[in-house]
C-alpha cells in the first residue's frame, strides 16, 4: 500500500507542476496576438506618427482587412496614412457635433475611420504588418486615445479588438489598441514631437518610427508574455522536483 500511495503522490505532484506551467503559458498566449499601437505613448497637444501592428494569429487564414475607428469625442483634425505596399487605404470622415478650432480655422468634420484592404494575399500566417498614421493635434484634456480595431481574415472571420482596458483590472480578452497621452516635455513646445502641421510632410514619412517599432521586436505585451512563459516553465519544474523529493521521502 505504501508503494502504491507513493507512486500516486509522485504522479499527482508531477501533474500538478506541469499543469501549473501550462496554465501560465496559456494565459500568456493571447497577449502575443492582439492588434497594438506603437509607440504606446505620445505627447499631449502634439503631432505623432504611430503604427498599428497587426500580427496574424491564425494558422490557416490570412488577414485581408484592418479597420481602425478614430474616436470623435476628442477629434483629430489631421489623420494621414502612409502608403503600405500591397494595401489600399480609405479614410472616412464624419460631421462633428461641436466644431473645433485649429490654427485659426473652424473644423466641422474629422476622420472617424481608416480602412486598409489587401490587394492580394494580405498578412499570411506567421507574419505581421504595420500600418502607419500621422495624427494630430493630440488632445490636451485626455490621458489616452482608444482606437477600436476590426481584423478580417480571408475566411470571413472578423476579430473585434474593441475592449478598452480598465485601470486595476486584468487585460481584456480582446483589448483595443490604446495610445497613452503624456505631458509635453520641457522645451518641446506646444506641438510635442513635431514642429506642427507645416512640417507634416516630414512626419508623414513615418519611416523612422516604423523602423524603430520593428527594431524593438514587439510591444510591452510581448515582453509580458515571455516573462509569464518563463514563469510557467519554472513552476512546472518546481512541481516535478517536489514530486521526486516526496517520492524519495516516502520510500525512506
Amino acid at each position: 500500500m505504501n508503494a502504491i500511495n507513493t507512486q500516486r503522490l509522485r504522479r499527482l505532484s508531477v501533474l500538478g507542476g506541469v499543469s501549473a506551467g501550462a496554465v501560465v503559458l496559456l494565459a500568456a498566449a493571447p497577449a502575443l496576438a492582439h492588434v497594438s499601437v506603437q509607440p504606446g505613448q505620445a505627447e499631449k497637444g502634439g503631432y505623432s506618427v504611430i503604427n498599428f501592428k497587426v500580427p496574424n494569429e491564425r494558422d490557416d487564414a490570412a488577414t485581408v482587412k484592418l479597420e481602425v475607428t478614430v474616436p470623435t469625442d476628442h477629434p483629430l483634425a489631421s489623420v494621414m496614412p502612409q502608403p503600405v505596399p500591397g494595401w489600399d487605404v480609405k479614410v472616412s470622415k464624419s460631421k462633428l457635433d461641436k466644431p473645433i478650432e485649429m490654427h485659426g480655422q473652424k473644423i466641422d468634420e474629422a476622420v472617424s475611420k481608416v480602412t486598409w484592404t489587401a490587394q492580394k494575399k494580405g498578412i499570411e500566417p506567421g507574419t505581421f504588418q504595420q500600418f502607419p498614421l500621422s495624427v494630430g493635434q493630440l488632445p490636451q484634456d485626455a490621458d489616452q486615445i482608444v482606437f477600436k480595431a476590426l481584423q478580417t481574415y480571408d475566411d470571413k472571420e472578423v476579430v473585434r479588438w474593441i475592449e478598452p482596458p480598465k485601470e486595476g483590472a486584468p487585460e481584456p480578452e480582446s483589448p483595443a489598441p490604446v495610445l497613452k497621452l503624456v505631458a509635453a516635455a520641457d522645451g518641446s513646445g506646444q506641438h510635442g514631437s513635431s514642429a506642427g502641421p507645416d512640417d507634416q510632410g516630414k512626419a508623414d514619412d513615418g519611416r523612422g518610427a516604423q523602423q524603430q517599432a520593428a527594431g524593438d521586436g514587439g510591444d510591452d505585451s510581448d515582453t509580458t508574455a515571455r516573462v509569464l512563459g518563463i514563469a510557467g516553465i519554472v513552476v512546472g519544474a518546481a512541481g516535478i522536483a517536489f514530486g521526486v523529493l516526496t517520492g524519495r521521502r516516502r520510500s525512506a
